[in-house]
Order: C-alpha cells, then sequence, then structure tokens
C-alpha cells in the first residue's frame, strides 16, 4: 500500500456526497455516563447522587455508555473500549473517575490524566493515551483530600497524589486505524515507566448498549458469542444485532475469554433478585475478587472483555492487537501493520499542509486541539418524554413540573461536538457555535450539520429558544448560532470557492424564529434593551442574574443587549448573502438591520429609562437596574459584560448591495448612524478603499476609549489574553448599595472560584476565558478591515505608544496561543511550574485544553479536557500563518479541498 497524500480529503469528499460512510464508526463514546440528567430519576433532581461512579461498573446505563479511550457507531449500539487492572487497585478499571460537584473543593472534576493525542476527522485514524499507576489507584484519598480543601485552596489532583513518583505508572496507548468504514484495525500498547518489572492486565472489551430493557418484551436481543478463529487470530468474537448487522472481533494474542450480560447487578446495588446469573460487573469480579463462576461459561452474552496479562520489564513495552470488522476475514491481521503505518502517515500529510510552514511547537497546538475536538464527538440519547415518564417505573408527580418538563419534544439521538466529555458529557448551545468555528478549519460538512443540529424541530422549541443544555434547557446562552453559521459559510466558501446558500436559508429560516423569541421573551419591556440572565458568564455578576429582582425593578443587561445587536447584524449579513441570489431576502435584511437600530438607539439612552448603557464618563458600557419608580441605577463593574457589545460589528463589501436599493436606501436614510437626529451607532455611509462599509454598535470615538481600557496591564490585559474582570477590581470594591439587589462588592479573583455561585466550578470574575477574547480578536479585526492601518489608540500596555487595530488583534492573538507554547525560560505557563509537563519527557509535548486560564500565570483551570472552545486556539495558531489567504484555501472543489 502506497499513501496518499490528499486520502484523508478523499473520505471526507465521499462523506460529504454520500458515497461511504467515514462517519459510522468514531470515539462517540463518553468519558462519563454517570451523574448525568439523562440517567436521573430521582425525586429531587439529584443527578450526581441517583447515579454515581461507585454504581457505574454494576449498573446498566439507560441512554448513553461510557468507557477508557472508547469507540462506538454513530447510533451507539455496538461499543469498544479498554480496561484495565494493575494487580492492585479495588476496581476494574473501566471508566475515568472524578469527584462530583459537592465531593470537589471546585466543583465536579475528573481525577485521571489522559490525552487526546491524534484524530483525522474521518476518524480514519485515532490516538489516545491513558496514564495508569502501578500503585492502587488513590480513589478515597482524592475524595477526602478535596472534600478537606477549601474554596480557596487548588483542587488535588492525581499528580499531588504522588502516584506517578519514580515513573511507577504505564503509559497505555489505543490506536484505531480504519481499513475501510466497517473495518478497524486496533492497537493497545503498554509501555512500563517504571524502575520494576510489573504487570498489567488489559482487557479490551466489546459490548452492547442495553436497549432491550426498555424496549418492547419480545424485542429481539442482541448476541456476543465466540466462533472459530481463522488464521493468524487466537480467538474471535461474532457480535449481531438486529439493526447494525453482524461484526467480528478478532484477537492475535492469547486471553482469557470473558462473556457476560449489560445488566444492572441487583444484588449488589439494592439487595434485589438479579434477571439472571450474569451481570455487567462480571469481569470486575473475576478478575479482582476471584469470581471465576461469574462469567458465562457458554461464551455468550451481551459483554465481551479479552483479559491479557502483560509482564513487562522496565523502559519495555507490551502490546495487543485487534481487528473489527463487519465482513468476516480469512487472515484479519494480514495487512494490519501496514493499515497502522498508513493511517499515521494520512494523517502527517493531512495536517502538515494545513500549516506547512508551522514551527513544531504550534503544529502540535494545532494537531492536538483539534484532535481534542474530535474525540469530544459524542453520541447523545435523550428523549425527555420518555424520560419524564419515568420509563418502566412511576415517577413522583413533582417530575411532572420538575427539570425539562416543558421540553418533552426535544428527542436527541445524535452525534455531537462536546465540551469535555468528562466534565460536560452534555451538549451546550454557546459552546457548539464555537466548536463549529473550530471544526471548520478540517471538515466543514460535519460543521455545517452541527450548526443545523440544534435548529431542528426535535431540538428547537416550538417558541424559537434554542436549548442551552440538559441541566435546564430553558436557560438562556448567548444567541452565537448566526455567528456560526457565517463563519462556517465564509470557510467553505474559501475552501471550495463557493458557499452554500441553501445551506444560509435553511438556518435562517430558523434563527429567525429565535430572533423573535428574545425579543418576546427577553426584553419584556418592549424598549430594545434585554434581560436574558446568566448568559453563560456564570458568576461575573455581582449577583446570581438568573433569579428574578423584586417585583418592580429590572435588569438591563449590556452583554444581552450586546449580545442581540450581535445576533440582528449577523442576521442582516446572512440574508444580504442569500439576496445575491435570491433578491427575495433583501427585506429580511431590512428587518434584521432595522432591529439593530433599535437596539443601538435604546443603548445610546434615547428610550425606555433615559439612561444610556454606554457611559461616557468611565467609557464602557454598564448593566443598569430600573426601579418600579422608573429611575435607573448603573451598576459600576469593568468585566466582559462591558465589552460584549464590541462585538455586534460586521464589514459589509460592495457585492453584497449591489442588487439590494432598499437596504441601501435604508443605510443611506440613517448614514453616519443617526436615528431620529441623534448619532447611535458607526454606520458611516462613506466606504473604505475597497467600497466597502461599516456597521457596528461601537463609534471609532468609542472603540479608542474601551480599547485604551482593555490594552492596559493594570486593568484587563494580562500576558495570556484579557481577563474577564478588570483588575481594578483586584482589592474589592464596595459598590454600595444596589437597589433591588442590596450592598454589593465586586471583587477580581483571577484562579479558581472562591464562590459556590454555580456550583463553583467555573470563575468569571478574573481568569482569561478563550471564545470571547477570540471574539473580540474577530471584531477588532473587522474594524481594522474598514478603518485601515491609520486608526490608532494608545495602548497602556505600551507606554502609551500608537498601535493600529491590526497590531492590537495580533498581540492579543498572540498572548492567547502563548499559554500553549514554552517560553524563554522554556516553560508552558498552561501547567504549575512544578509539573512533570514541564520537565519530563514522557509528559513534555502533551497539552491539556483547560476550560479557563489564570488571570496572571496563564495556567489552566477547570475542565481539563475541555477542546472545545478553547480548540480555538488552533484558529489562533492558523492566523499567525494566514495574514493573507494560502493557496490551499483558495483551491475550488475538485483540486485539493475537502
Amino acid at each position: 500500500m502506497t499513501t496518499q497524500p490528499n486520502a484523508e480529503r478523499q473520505r471526507l469528499k465521499n462523506q460529504r456526497y454520500h458515497a461511504e460512510n467515514w462517519r459510522l464508526w468514531g470515539p462517540y463514546l463518553s468519558e462519563r455516563a454517570w451523574g448525568t440528567v439523562r440517567e436521573d430519576y430521582s425525586p429531587d433532581g439529584n443527578a450526581w447522587g441517583y447515579f454515581d461512579h461507585d454504581q457505574a461498573r454494576s449498573r446498566a446505563y439507560r441512554w448513553n455508555e461510557d468507557g477508557l479511550g472508547g469507540i462506538s457507531d454513530e447510533s451507539q449500539r455496538l461499543c469498544f473500549s479498554l480496561g484495565l487492572w494493575n494487580g492492585h487497585d479495588a476496581i476494574l478499571k473501566e471508566r475515568a473517575f472524578g469527584l462530583t460537584g459537592k465531593q470537589g473543593n471546585h466543583g465536579e472534576d475528573v481525577k485521571e490524566c489522559y490525552f487526546y493525542l491524534d484524530a483525522t476527522p474521518s476518524h480514519a485514524w485515532l490516538h489516545y493515551l491513558y496514564k495508569y499507576p502501578q500503585c492502587a489507584f488513590p480513589y478515597e484519598r482524592l475524595m477526602e483530600e478535596n472534600v478537606r480543601r477549601s474554596r480557596r485552596d487548588p483542587p488535588f489532583s492525581m499528580i499531588d497524589s504522588g502516584s506517578f513518583a519514580e515513573g511507577r505508572y504505564w503509559d497505555i496507548e489505543v490506536f484505531y486505524a480504519k481499513a475501510s468504514t466497517e473495518e478497524l484495525c486496533i492497537q493497545i500498547v503498554a509501555t512500563n515507566r517504571g524502575p520494576d518489572e510489573t504487570s498489567l492486565w488489559l482487557l479490551p472489551q466489546l459490548w452492547f448498549r442495553n436497549d432491550w430493557s426498555w424496549r418492547e418484551k419480545n424485542a429481539e436481543k442482541p448476541l456476543l458469542n465466540a466462533i472459530l478463529p481463522p488464521d493468524g487470530a487466537a480467538w474471535a468474537v461474532a457480535a449481531a444485532h438486529p439493526m447494525l448487522g453482524r461484526y467480528h472481533l478478532y484477537g492475535a494474542q492469547q486471553a482469557d475469554l470473558l462473556y457476560t450480560e449489560n445488566e444492572t447487578n441487583n444484588e449488589r446495588l439494592w439487595g434485589l433478585a438479579n434477571a439472571g446469573p450474569y451481570v455487567k460487573d462480571a469481569f470486575h469480579r473475576y478478575l479482582v475478587n476471584g469470581e471465576r463462576t461469574a462469567v458465562n461459561p457458554q461464551q455468550q452474552g451481551t459483554k465481551f472483555g479479552a483479559a491479557h496479562k502483560l509482564t513487562v520489564a522496565p523502559g519495555q513495552t507490551g502490546a495487543i492487537t485487534l481487528v473489527l470488522s463487519a465482513l468476516p476475514k480469512s487472515e484479519p491481521f494480514a495487512f494490519h501493520e501496514e493499515i497502522l503505518a498508513q493511517r499515521l502517515s494520512e494523517a502527517n500529510a493531512f495536517f502538515t499542509s494545513l500549516l506547512p510552514e508551522a514551527t513544531a511547537q504550534d503544529h502540535r497546538i494545532l494537531r492536538q486541539s483539534l484532535a481534542g475536538m474530535i474525540w469530544n464527538k459524542q453520541f447523545y440519547h435523550y428523549d425527555v418524554s420518555t424520560w419524564l415518564k419515568g420509563d418502566e417505573a412511576t415517577p413522583p408527580s413533582s417530575r411532572q413540573y420538575g427539570r425539562n418538563h416543558d421540553w418533552r419534544h426535544l428527542n436527541a439521538k445524535d452525534v455531537i461536538s462536546m465540551p469535555d466529555a468528562w466534565e460536560y458529557p452534555w451538549f451546550a448551545a454557546w459552546d457548539l457555535a464555537f466548536h463549529c468555528t473550530v471544526m471548520a478549519l478540517i471538515d466543514i460538512d460535519f460543521s455545517k450539520d452541527q450548526v443545523e443540529l440544534l435548529l431542528r424541530e426535535n431540538y428547537l422549541h416550538p417558541d424559537g429558544q434554542i436549548p442551552a443544555c440538559e441541566w435546564a434547557f430553558g436557560d438562556v446562552n448567548p444567541p452565537l448560532h448566526a455567528m456560526s453559521a457565517l463563519k462556517v459559510f465564509r470557510a467553505e466558501r474559501v475552501q471550495r470557492g463557493k458557499g452554500d446558500t441553501a445551506f444560509l436559508k435553511r438556518v435562517l429560516h430558523k434563527l429567525l424564529l429565535t430572533h423573535t423569541w428574545w425579543i418576546n421573551r427577553n426584553d419584556v419591556t418592549g424598549m430594545n434593551v434585554f434581560e436574558g440572565g446568566f448568559l453563560g458568564l456564570d458568576n461575573i455578576s455581582v449577583y446570581n442574574r438568573s433569579q428574578p429582582l423584586p417585583a418592580g425593578y429590572t435588569l438591563k443587561q449590556a452583554d444581552a443587549t450586546g449580545w442581540m445587536a450581535m445576533f440582528s447584524l449577523q442576521l442582516t449579513l446572512i440574508a444580504l448573502e442569500i439576496a445575491v441570489d435570491d433578491p427575495a431576502y433583501e427585506s429580511i435584511a431590512v428587518q434584521s438591520y432595522s432591529q439593530f437600530l433599535a437596539i443601538a438607539n435604546t443603548l445610546a439612552g434615547h428610550t425606555g429609562a433615559g439612561v444610556p448603557i454606554w457611559d461616557e464618563a468611565d467609557g464602557f458600557f454598564k448593566d443598569i437596574v430600573v426601579q418600579p419608580d422608573g429611575s435607573a441605577r448603573r451598576i459600576n463593574v469593568f468585566s466582559w459584560v462591558g465589552i460584549i457589545p464590541l462585538f455586534a460589528c460586521e464589514v459589509v463589501d460592495a457585492r453584497l448591495l449591489a442588487g439590494c436599493p432598499r437596504f441601501n436606501e435604508l443605510l443611506w436614510k440613517h448614514k453616519g448612524g443617526m436615528f431620529d437626529g441623534s448619532v447611535i451607532c458607526a454606520c458611516p455611509v462613506d466606504t473604505n478603499e475597497r467600497g466597502e462599509h461599516l456597521l457596528s454598535l461601537v463609534t471609532p470615538a468609542m472603540l479608542v476609549k474601551i480599547l485604551v481600557r482593555i490594552f492596559d496591564e493594570d486593568e484587563f490585559l494580562s500576558q495570556f489574553g484579557v481577563r474577564s474582570v478588570s483588575k481594578r477590581h483586584a482589592t474589592g470594591q464596595d459598590l454600595g448599595h444596589i437597589p433591588g439587589i442590596g450592598n454589593a462588592i465586586i471583587q477580581y479573583v483571577p484562579g479558581e472560584s472562591d464562590s459556590a455561585l454555580f456550583g463553583g466550578n467555573s470563575n468569571w470574575r478574573g481568569p482569561v476565558w478563550m471564545p470571547t477574547n477570540y471574539l473580540l480578536v474577530q471584531a477588532i479585526e473587522k474594524m481594522h478591515r474598514y478603518l485601515g492601518d491609520a486608526f490608532t489608540f494608545p495602548a497602556p500596555c505600551l507606554n502609551g505608544y500608537e498601535i493600529n487595530l491590526k497590531y492590537a488583534s495580533t498581540m492579543l492573538a498572540e498572548r492567547l496561543a502563548d499559554i500553549f507554547r514554552r517560553d524563554e525560560t522554556d516553560v508552558i505557563p498552561n501547567f504549575p511550574i512544578d509539573s512533570p509537563h514541564q520537565t519530563d519527557p514522557h509528559w513534555g509535548n502533551l497539552l491539556l485544553f483547560h476550560e479557563y486560564f489564570h488571570g496572571e500565570t496563564g495556567q489552566g483551570l477547570g475542565a481539563a479536557h475541555q477542546t472545545g472552545w478553547t480548540g480555538l486556539v488552533a484558529n489562533l495558531v492558523m492566523r499567525r500563518y494566514r495574514t493573507e489567504i494560502p493557496e490551499y484555501w483558495r483551491n475550488p472543489e475538485g483540486n485539493t479541498g475537502p
């Protein structure tokens, strides 16, 4: 076999035209299915307590499966993952362990060391690494120490526990290489990093997701059973499923072959009789407890494991090889090594072509961040109507009015890009919008599908609201799907030479419903100033914005209003793009732009309470509390809340205006941002040298004032991006008595949250967050595109030196990417100074993409594998080398574009 340099792009093209389904198998198996809302049937909504980690090995899941470094088919009927035992653990390691929201001193927190090292978008190549201690896993110590610590202490991690001391651990690597859409070559490699020879049990597992316990009683049950191994195989298993069909798993090394049922062990959990003698935790009991009768001697069931005992000298490796194939194989391992080598070579070619001129360090950041994006694709299953009914058990009456009771129409059974496969194994609406922006770098078609997914009738609420996340679908996330749709559309136009206006039409029709919902639901006074609640920014405000104020008081949010102005502008641009080919859509552009102007008018203080959200004296946007008598009070906090209105910025080129006379008339009518006799925004009638118009909520004069504050290192700018709260609040600022809220204090907290607000597992009062920083970079770049190099502002971080907007956006983008780069002292800011990631050769090239970052040190905090929106670093790295459109992105379809 020879390596084809464009093989991966050809696979994506075949997927696009439905010639081959490369998405059939992928890394869709979650790292955690326990402790989720879906599996919670408790009367009080205590998801973490109802189904915990200790139960997971014995209790069949209702909705989704989980496992270590696993894969499944796209409907998660058949699953494959890794089981491990070091001879000392009290539990067979089948899934990642972590603390619940109440156990962790900073909320839920996975306590494992694993890494998504590589992946291609077709999943033809996947590489996963897990670091497994050779001593007993410190379950109790991790729980006890984190419970003992306060919110002002850092979390206690696996590395802190000493479990990896002297290198006494295993590096377990799992490689998947597809020979075809229905055949996978699998290699599991175990390296002994310790000083002594030691043993390890590797237990690759194949099993069916249990849906038969909840289907019709006479429904056909799938079956796994032993079959005669062909040449070159030590053993073989057949897997027959009534919908998926027949698959075969072959193993090249001798092993103890174990069979059981993926059924709950009622006896262990509740002291009740089991439906049969073989249950889910049989392999644990067989290996750890020595119960040889726990497995089925008839060698059949719905869960299979092959127990391989490896004894490995220090510094050496042991390996097992497997093949999973739909077709029976007479010689399953004939080309095994060659296929693995070829898929790796093709992955190298694919990623090198993305950024051939990148440094080795930037190439690693790009590749591992995109690998994390791909590995965080998860099968998500949740039928809310069925869940509310309680399946076979009758739920308490309170359930009918509890969590998600007004989302009965939501019925999910899809592969979705998740924020984090352990800490956030469920979709989040605004996270997903950013994920699509990242994935568009490598897989336009998947990104388009994901943009449209939550807009389908089985997700989108009949009133137009996009579901937020399973903990409360009715929460309000920033309306970013229009942004995502535009980004994906533009990426496709650059990569393939033409954008998909049919895609834009489908999205626009649904987003108009969402826009109407926002206006009707979150603008209760009809004055174009919006509430919206916490809007994903958790604890950024001086009070919990998800809770209502006393009767008669309302909070007018600068961020909510800024998001809506941005939303309205992006709908305008979408409609204008469509109107190039279909002039009927010009009227939607006119209506959306009119809505933007009305929002801008209110922000300027010309309606409602008459107090502008823009504070001219401080040069910043601020929330306002409106009292029952109509008087208003600004909340004097400097945070992302006041920067977000800057995101409402778009540049319109002459091509979009050529066939839109009514829209041109509207632009002329409100030239210079005039509205009812006042200048309310920056929408000049003049064009730049390229004939482009600027549509922006922020005028150039306002922009200077905001940027001076943003690029001040005593305020927002850190060495690693823009802080979520200004450092001016470092000593704590007493805001006095705020009507409707009470006495309030705001304080800059650059690290983990010291508050239990929203669970305490995230912090928007100081740290650097990638998604909002990314949008800021984008907004400054758009302003530069219109205003050009001549427009400058004095940057306090450079002693007041005048810089243009291109320089400013590049400075910010580079500081964000520098979180993951080694600095001049050979330190990676993302990791603690004493972390093995800094000096140990077996850790030094392993990256993690955290949820957010310390505002002073750049250290990663929160969820450790949230390659979701933190994957935006891939876009920033690409930006460093893509000052102009390179040849790859210019290639039309049919050349090298996917």
